[in-house]
């Protein structure tokens, strides 16, 4: 029996899905991977890898499970790596982002883990997330006082996008802060590097205070807020996932690429909600190969991904400031709703988002691991009193 062609719909749902997975976001890595002291190669490898992973694991997930897999780089994790402290030796961002894999695979291995992994207080995460984002969201409005021409356009840009056309607003966002810079004539000359897909392995350095500081709050970010809510859209799209293989699988992929930069690849949310959807495909037993289209659109965008990283590096930082701060203002009402949606969580939730967001660093470690120590701890004593009242 012959198997006929994928409808267009298949074709221009995972279109959509790889260009606002990839440009909405693409700066902050960009940025993140700046943060941690990746030169120009360096950071045109680590997009290039995390494009190839996308796409190579998503591919197979999804033609082994027959379920559109739809796979993305942790956005809250590169957030919280570019708000990390400066300065930080790239082999040791190296080593971060392979334990935060190995968690992860570990993880997904072990079932009676998943099962604790389901019952991490989502309020904590969250808060924690919310703590990462603020200063980056903060940052962009203080730019207005220096920029309020720049901050002005793209935040109408941003209100406007997010009301008539929200799937495309982050798009429309890049595209107009792009368009501005060329037309000031603030784009720098390109740095000098590769246009086409480059990779550069790097030997990891492990730092136990690096690893405790980065790659567990990378870990448990990454879980929470990408890879359990990926399962959800499954789920709510009439699949069942088994978590673990999942797991597994995008841990996999990232301890493969990790050497080469990339610090994270998870399930999707938002992106797998666009393939997952009957509009997407109307038969869902043939869905899974919407998540193959898509992870060839990543294929292709791995190849040139290195020129893109170019032109970013050549935009003006301020422009980088306002795009950045935009670009996860979704992500952080996203957090906040989660962080208070548990009334009797609230008090540990409101201390971890303190805490994170505050940039304390204290023995080494940073704000994002005392969060959580500040978020535990309340609930710790909060469940104790409960039990002596």
């Amino acid at each position: 029996m012959q198997r006929s062609l994928p409808p267009a719909q298949a074709w221009s749902s995972a279109l959509i899905a790889a260009l606002v997975g990839f440009g909405g976001t693409v700066v902050l890595v960009v940025q993140a991977m700046r943060a941690l002291g990746a030169t120009v190669e360096q950071t045109a490898s680590a997009v290039t890898a995390l494009c190839l992973a996308i796409a190579i694991a998503g591919a197979a997930l999804s033609f082994r499970s027959r379920m559109p897999i739809v796979l993305a780089w942790s956005t809250p994790g590169a957030a919280l790596l570019a708000a990390s402290t400066p300065g930080l030796a790239w082999p040791v961002a190296i080593g971060v982002f392979l334990s935060a894999a190995l968690m992860m695979v570990v993880l997904g291995a072990v079932p009676a883990l998943g099962r604790w992994a389901e019952r991490i207080p989502a309020s904590i995460a969250s808060a924690m997330l919310a703590g990462v984002l603020l200063p980056f969201c903060l940052g962009l409005f203080r730019l207005g006082a220096a920029q309020p021409l720049l901050v002005g356009l793209l935040v109408a840009v941003f209100i406007v996008a997010r009301r008539r056309v929200p799937l495309h607003a982050l798009l429309l966002v890049l595209a107009s802060g792009m368009l501005l810079a060329l037309l000031r004539g603030d784009v720098a000359p390109l740095p000098p590097g590769a246009t086409i897909g480059t990779l550069s392995l790097v030997a990891p350095v492990f730092d136990l205070q690096a690893i405790v500081s980065l790659g567990l709050p990378l870990f448990l970010v990454t879980l929470v807020s990408q890879n359990l809510p990926g399962l959800v859209v499954l789920r709510a799209a009439g699949y069942a996932p088994m978590p673990g293989p999942l797991l597994v699988g995008t841990g996999l992929a990232t301890l493969l690429v990790a050497p080469f930069g990339a610090h994270a690849v998870n399930l999707a949310a938002i992106t797998a909600a666009i393939c997952t959807s009957r509009e997407a495909h109307p038969t869902a037993a043939e869905r899974w190969i919407v998540g193959v289209i898509y992870a060839a659109f990543y294929l292709l965008l791995a190849i040139f991904s290195p020129g893109l990283v170019r032109f970013f590096l050549a935009l003006p930082q301020e422009v980088i400031v306002v795009l950045t701060g935009l670009a996860l203002i979704p992500a952080l009402t996203g957090a906040i709703e989660a962080m208070l949606a548990a009334r009797e969580d609230r008090d540990p939730a409101i201390l971890t988002f303190l805490a994170t967001g505050s940039g304390l660093t204290l023995f080494g470690l940073g704000s994002a691991f005392w969060g959580l120590v500040a978020g535990f701890a309340a609930l710790v004593a909060d469940a104790a009193l409960r039990r002596r009242s």
